[in-house]
This record gives C-alpha cells, structure tokens and sequence, in this order.
C-alpha cells in the first residue's frame, strides 16, 4: 500500500484537489457539487500520477532511481496500471454524479495529464498540457453553481499560468538529469537553447504574473497585497539566489498564488 501511494504522487494530488474543494466550496456552499467535487478531482489527479510512474517503470529502473517504488521492485507496473485506470474511471463517476458540465470539465482537467505522461512530456507540448491541466480548474470548481456559469477571464488565465509556471519551477533541480534521460520538453529545450537562467526567469515571470492578476481580481485586498509583496520577495531571493533557492523560492510563489486563489476572495463567476 505505502509502495501505491507513493508512485501517485500524493502531494500535488492532495494539493490540487483541496484547493478545487475549497474554490467548490466558496461558489456553492450547498448541495452535492462540493461534496463530490474534491474527491472526483483527487481520483483523477492520482490517476495522473500513478500513469507517470507507470509510464516511466522502464527507465525509472534502467536508471537505478532508488526513489521510485517500481525501480526497486516494491510494486508491479500492472498493479500502478490498474490503480491509474481505476482512479480515472472513479472520478469521472463521481463528477458524473454533479452533472454532465462537471464530468467535461473533469476530462478537460484530466486528459492533458495523462497525455503528458504517454509522451508529450518531451515535446513542445507538455507546457500547453499544464496550461490545460490547470486553467480550468475555476470552470470545474465554478460548475457546482447553478447554471455553470463561466468563470471570470482573469481567474482562469491566472490559473493557467500558475500551472505552467510550476512546470517551469518543477524541473529547475532536474535539468542535468532530464538533459541526459533525452527529456525534452518545453523548459528543457528553453535550458538547451539560453541555458538554465533562462528556465528560472520563465517560472518567475509567470507565476508573478499570476499573482498579479489575482491581485487585480481580488476582493479581500487586505489578504491580496501582502501576497503579492511575499511573491515578489520571493522572486528577488530566487533571482539573486544559487544552490536549491531559486527553485524553493519559485514553489514559494505557486504556493502564495495557491493561497490567494483561496483567500484572496476572487469571485469566480
């Protein structure tokens, strides 16, 4: 069990879908949406996760990562199969259950994850796979309201860019390793071409600008501005740091951004 929870990646998992319960939870405090809500999105994200570990059993292991539960032999490839399809076929039952607009948007959500995996992790695509995967989690948190409104423009551009720029911030620590694995998605070919700098300063701009836009739809200024000034702190350490700084500090700023989607008041509709 500890080896299927840890090839699911439960962090982001958990992480992603909390923060869906809570935005579920602000729109449409009442009714079955934001009880289903979370859950369906947490299924789905895990079945994201154990399809990456999965999908890279075979190099995971000629590789000899002593990380990754199928590279040491503690869980079979077959089994992390069964879990990802289970974990996809449960969530898209449960948003099922909130609507036909829900069960969309969760294969909007979901869909692009799993394409990551199955390849387009190393082409230029994976960055729109993460602009895909993360822009309309306000549209799936907003569909519990009735009618399913359309979130606003600013909500869902900020979120899309918060995904992307943690898929810049993701691979700041891993781009030797990517380089000689053959990995060569969007932040990898940004590294071959103006080198690793270049990577960093992608995932700042981003996800400062998300912040900013978050800021400009707030309502609770009070919780808006002080984000706002920890994520441009946060962007000067990453900038005039070396060693693993700036990329803590790039996580710092996806998780202020993640608090200001919760805090910050945004409507989404």
């Amino acid at each position: 069990m500890q080896a299927l929870i840890i090839t699911s990646h439960p962090g982001p998992s958990v992480a992603i879908a909390a923060l869906t319960t809570l935005l579920a939870a602000q729109a449409a405090p009442h009714g079955i949406g934001p009880v289903l809500t979370g859950p369906a999105l947490l299924a789905g994200q895990l079945s994201i996760g154990w399809s990456n570990d999965a999908c890279d059993a075979a190099k995971d292991t000629a590789a000899g990562r002593p990380d990754k539960p199928l590279a040491r032999g503690d869980i079979g490839a077959r089994t992390v199969w069964v879990a990802a399809f289970a974990g996809a076929a449960a969530g898209l039952a449960m948003a099922l259950v909130i609507g036909p607009v829900t069960a969309a948007l969760y294969a909007l959500v979901v869909v692009p994850g799993w394409a990551y995996n199955l390849g387009l992790k190393s082409s230029l695509w994976s960055g729109v796979m993460y602009l895909l995967g993360f822009g309309p989690l306000p549209a799936y948190a907003a569909s519990t309201l009735p009618g399913h409104p359309a979130p606003r423009a600013v909500v869902t551009v900020a979120a899309g860019l918060l995904g992307l720029g943690a898929h810049f911030a993701n691979v700041l620590p891993d781009l030797a390793a990517d380089k000689a694995a053959g990995v060569g998605g969007l932040p990898q070919r940004v590294a071959a071409r103006w080198g690793p700098a270049a990577v960093r300063t992608a995932a700042l701009v981003l996800l400062l600008t998300a912040s900013v836009l978050l800021l400009l739809g707030a309502t609770r200024l009070w919780v808006a501005v002080p984000g706002l000034v920890a994520a441009v702190l946060l962007t000067v350490a990453s900038a005039r740091g070396t060693g693993r700084v700036p990329f803590l500090a790039a996580i710092g700023i996806a998780a202020v951004d993640l608090a200001l989607f919760v805090a910050g008041g945004e409507a989404l509709a």
